[in-house]
């Protein structure tokens, strides 16, 4: 029998745990997950924005106890699907062409070309490349010269008609490689070009078009119930520190932007509407005020 008893206690302690576990600490019951999609609508610098966002999901979590954020990639077309099921992230980043609800979105505290529903977090730019430095000096709409990199929602017809350039319209990867061919005197391209020709040791002289872009990566939040962590989530997003590593994925900051954008809840209708105007070029056939001041 005492042999026996040391284990008839232990078997009590065991028992008495797993039908009366303890009371959670106050920390453990106030954990929160916030849930972060992210949605790439056109080509960006260089790495993953989405890995991006969980290396500053992890600097935000450093600051705020008990609250996990949790950062999903998704495409254009899954996270259409999904929205249209009725599911929406707490936090939503995502570009021109997503066709977002606005009504689902909150306010916000900061504001952006007037809207303080959704606001970027990072930005792409419109360049014009040139294989010579002095090329600029030459008439980069005359016939035949020009080849326009397009892809995905964003309107390079735009940033070509604000700029005063003509050209052959071409999909992203074919008019890169027309460009470095020499097809082309000049290449209308992005951001992500600039990374291409840096990768491939190639030198290209770049002129930044700064009458128009559209190729920003926005934020907003979905959720009344997780607002507060959402915004310090946000918070970390627009620090100073974590502006000054967009270098890192080839992307800048939003601020200090000038010149024209697009809505980013204009609907894919009112994008390819405003894409036809500006081919046949006008803007007489655009909406009143489509294109936004920044």
């Amino acid at each position: 029998m005492r042999r026996g008893f040391p284990f008839a206690v232990l078997a009590a302690i065991v028992l008495g745990a797993l039908c009366y576990p303890r009371p959670k600490t106050q920390t453990e019951a106030e954990e929160r997950i916030v849930l972060i999609w992210n949605v790439d609508t056109f080509e960006g610098g260089k790495g993953s924005r989405a890995s991006f966002l969980s290396r500053v999901a992890r600097l935000a979590e450093k600051r705020t106890e008990g609250v996990y954020y949790r950062v999903v990639a998704y495409t254009a077309e899954g996270a259409r699907a999904a929205m249209a099921e009725g599911e929406y992230p707490d936090v939503l980043s995502f570009g021109v062409g997503l066709d977002v609800d606005e009504s689902r979105c909150e306010t916000l505290p900061y504001a952006f070309a007037g809207s303080r529903l959704a606001v970027p977090w990072c930005r792409g730019g419109y360049y014009l490349f040139s294989r010579t430095e002095d090329g600029f000096t030459e008439d980069s709409s005359a016939e035949g010269e020009t080849v326009i990199s397009v892809g995905g929602s964003n309107l390079a017809c735009a940033a070509a008609y604000f700029s005063g350039i003509r050209g052959e319209e071409k999909e992203s990867l074919a008019a890169y490689l027309a460009f470095l061919g020499g097809e082309c005197r000049y290449l209308l391209g992005t951001q992500r070009d600039v990374c291409r020709f840096a990768a491939r040791g190639e030198t290209v002289y770049a002129q930044e078009l700064e009458a128009y872009c559209d190729l920003y990566q926005y934020v907003s939040v979905f959720s009344k119930e997780r607002r507060a962590d959402c915004l310090r989530f946000l918070g970390t997003l627009f620090s100073a520190e974590v502006q000054g590593m967009l270098s890192d994925i080839g992307m800048r900051p939003a601020a200090g932007a000038t010149g024209r954008t697009v809505s980013v809840f204009s609907s894919s209708e009112e994008l390819a509407a405003a894409a036809r105007a500006l081919r046949q070029g006008g803007t007489e056939k655009i909406p009143e005020n489509f294109f936004e001041s920044v």
